[in-house]
């Protein structure tokens, strides 16, 4: 008998579905997981693709006219394969005495001084050899005594003898001369400020004012600042006897002048970063030594300088790759003058593609970068990886 419908609805089974409509949902599932497990690489893709596009690209590029020999011609260009001609012009050739220098009678301090560092190199070396040597370490260290004793001798043939040095000279002595400056003066800001000092805040926000310029505007700034007969302070400069001095005429004065604004600039990017390291020392580390009567000097050599030495590291090493590219004081305040003794080797470079001699500004971008790689990966092995090892 047949049960009677009592008003509900049948509900009847639905017919299985085709084998082949199952594959196409379980496969999109395994896409849309796969999706949601690469999601981070997707959105940071172009991120690395722009700075491929725009990084990679313009080096190898660059390389390539490093070794070729540029001639701009009617309707386009003529490109020819040179090799290391012009690195050889360079270093060796007509743009020696611009790039490296004036080479003649070598002085007796100059003598002195290659000898001495001479010695100190190769004891350095047998000290490593004796104690920890590692194939790979002994090969940069010899890299690094090549370059210190390279150096050294460039400055004692050139500065030392009475000679004239070139851009890479100049460029030596902004990174090594206006760092050690912005560092002593920042390290001694940021101190004073991380103490409980009146009116701190006010002048943290002051010192972290010129970094907010442009470099341009510094530039301009300061070679209207020290304008002798007609800038601001004219009246100082003729009360004190130098109303008369053209300073761009002479060479350590211009390098000098250009030091200060350069200074004026980077000082609060090495104070800001200082004054955080100091800020997170412990106090209960420097309250335990005032406890033990130690005195401001013993607290900063025991305490507050092995606590910020990593960051001042850090931050000595992001300011030397940033003074090697030091371009847009010289330009401004000197355009490289009097003659070449405030070029920096960026300024030569930007110089020699306005000529459109493009090959021998890409050999000297190259050479600038030889040079900022083995210095700045020396004093991070010498500094860095010799501290690491210590403890």
């Amino acid at each position: 008998m047949t049960p009677q419908n009592s008003g509900a609805p049948v509900t009847r089974p639905e017919p299985d579905a085709p084998a082949g409509l199952a594959a196409p949902t379980s496969h999109r599932a395994r896409l849309s997981e796969w999706i949601d497990r690469r999601a981070g690489t997707f959105f940071i893709m172009p991120a690395v693709v722009m700075i491929l596009i725009f990084s990679i690209f313009p080096l190898v590029a660059s390389l390539v006219m490093s070794v070729s020999r540029i001639r701009l011609r009617a309707g386009g260009y003529k490109v020819s394969f040179v090799g290391t001609k012009n690195f050889e012009k360079q270093l060796f050739g007509s743009e020696q005495f611009h790039f490296l220098g004036t080479f003649r009678e070598i002085s007796l301090l100059g003598w002195v001084v290659m000898v001495l560092a001479a010695l100190v190199l190769v004891w350095w070396l047998y000290r490593y050899v004796r104690s920890q040597f590692w194939w790979l370490g002994f090969i940069g260290r010899l890299i690094t005594a090549n370059l210190a004793f390279a150096i050294v001798a460039l400055a004692a043939t050139t500065l030392l003898s009475g000679n004239n040095f070139g851009t890479l000279g100049t460029t030596l002595f902004y990174v090594f001369v206006g760092c050690s400056i912005q560092f002593i003066i920042g390290l001694g800001l940021a101190l004073l400020c991380s103490q409980q000092i009146r009116g701190r805040n006010f002048f943290r926000v002051v010192f972290f004012i010129p970094l907010m310029v442009t470099p341009i505007g510094i530039g301009y700034a300061f070679r209207m600042l020290a304008d002798t007969t007609k800038g601001p302070f004219s009246i100082v400069w003729q009360w004190v006897g130098l109303g008369d001095f053209a300073w761009s005429t002479s060479a350590w004065a211009a390098r000098s002048f250009i030091i200060i604004g350069d200074s004026w600039q980077w000082i609060p990017f090495i104070f800001v970063i200082l004054l955080a390291a100091c800020e997170n020392i412990p106090r209960d580390f420097v309250e335990a030594a005032e406890v033990d009567g130690a005195s401001q000097r013993q607290i900063f050599l025991e305490i507050t300088w092995p606590q910020i030495l990593p960051v001042a590291v850090t931050v000595m090493l992001i300011r030397m790759i940033e003074a090697f590219k030091i371009v847009d004081l010289p330009n401004i305040m000197t355009s490289g003058g009097p003659g070449i003794a405030t070029e920096s080797m960026s300024l030569h470079s930007l110089f020699a593609w306005r000529s459109l001699d493009l090959g021998q500004s890409a050999a000297i971008s190259y050479l600038l970068l030889f040079v900022t790689v083995v210095v700045c990966v020396s004093f991070f092995n010498i500094i860095v990886l010799q501290r690491v090892r210590q403890t």
